[in-house]
């Protein structure tokens, strides 16, 4: 009896370790084979970075980007390139046409993870990349479809960053640091760099934001002194070389019209428009709340934290936050 019992135990533990699919062998390489796939897609996006931005990638350069050894970072390279992802040209790791194709994908489908967290899930804007990091990963090409399309097809996320689309294609513009622009000329800001942390939750902090239009008062080894025709800004400059600015893209507003988180408490307004960041669920939640032009809207209560802010609309009233106000324009009503 005793002989039996230990038999079936025996069995029962090899088939809990080796059991197809749903053992622990076959848990324990899915793991394994999950972790090499999201170092290979980590390493080929570190790589398209590199290459946007003009620089040689090397081994050493991916090892200390990944934070690998010498030997994982071998092992790692050697891999890519039997998978037939990149080339080794001397010190130099390249893409081939498919490892470029895959990075693409990888970026776009970060990219599009960042503008739904910041857009839909309303997740601040300093936790939205480690978050999309993340996701990245699991994500299917008819998911990321998806989400794009549930968009709105945005061309770029909440940094400024283009976009790819389905095809890899980037749209971008000439834009320049901050710290390069012209004294005195207008400027438009097109992208705030996430990285590092600190750099991006000052400038976050300052008040300066994405579509902002800025002229340079002053400029020097300590600071820079900027405005936006009602307010000024004071950076350091190693903060703001995280800023790129160009020729203004977008008409200023007629000056009748503000957004809505300009009217003080009681100021009637109408609605006249959204702005182009306003897209997929975020404008049809705004459409369901009964914000169509022409409809008459007034900020009635105030949060003591200041947000969110209520406003009566329809007869209703609806919480709003800041910077969703900010993206309905509306014309104040005399």
């Amino acid at each position: 009896m005793d002989t039996i019992i230990i038999l079936t135990i025996t069995f029962l533990a090899a088939l809990a370790i080796f059991l197809p699919k749903f053992g622990l062998m076959a848990l324990m390489e899915n793991t394994r084979e999950k972790r090499q796939r999201e170092l290979v897609e980590d390493a080929l996006k570190y790589l398209l970075d590199k290459q946007y931005e003009g620089e040689t990638s090397t081994r050493n350069s991916l090892g200390g980007a990944l934070r690998l050894t010498q030997v994982q970072t071998n092992q790692l390279t050697r891999m890519m390139e039997s998978q037939g992802l990149i080339d080794s040209k001397g010190s130099k790791l390249v893409f081939t046409t498919e490892g470029e194709q895959w990075a693409v994908q990888i970026l776009r489908a970060h990219r599009l993870w960042e503008k739904y967290l910041a857009v839909e899930a309303n997740m601040p804007l300093d936790r939205i990349h480690k978050e999309a990091n993340r996701r990245e990963h699991t994500s299917s090409p008819a998911q990321i479809d998806q989400i794009e399309a549930d968009l709105g097809f945005p061309k770029f996320d909440p940094h400024g960053d283009p976009i790819p689309d389905r095809r890899g294609q980037i749209s971008g513009s000439a834009k320049l640091s901050l710290t390069e622009w012209p004294m005195e000329q207008i400027a438009e800001v097109v992208e705030i760099e996430d990285e590092p942390t600190i750099a991006f939750q000052q400038i976050m902090a300052s008040g300066i934001k994405l579509g902002m239009n800025i002229r340079l008062l002053n400029r020097d080894h300590h600071r820079l002194i900027l405005s936006d025709g009602t307010q000024e800004y004071t950076l350091a400059p190693v903060i703001a070389s995280n800023i790129m600015v160009s020729a203004p893209i977008h008409e200023p507003l007629p000056i009748e019209l503000v957004p809505l988180n300009k009217l003080k408490n009681g100021e009637k307004a109408e609605v006249v428009q959204f702005d182009e960041t306003v897209q997929g669920f975020t404008r049809r939640r705004f459409l369901d709340l009964g914000l169509t032009p022409g409809v008459l809207i007034y900020p009635e209560l105030e949060n003591f934290f200041r947000e969110p802010r209520a406003y009566r609309v329809r007869g209703t009233l609806i919480a709003l936050r800041d910077d969703q106000a900010s993206r309905i324009i509306v014309k104040s009503i005399v």
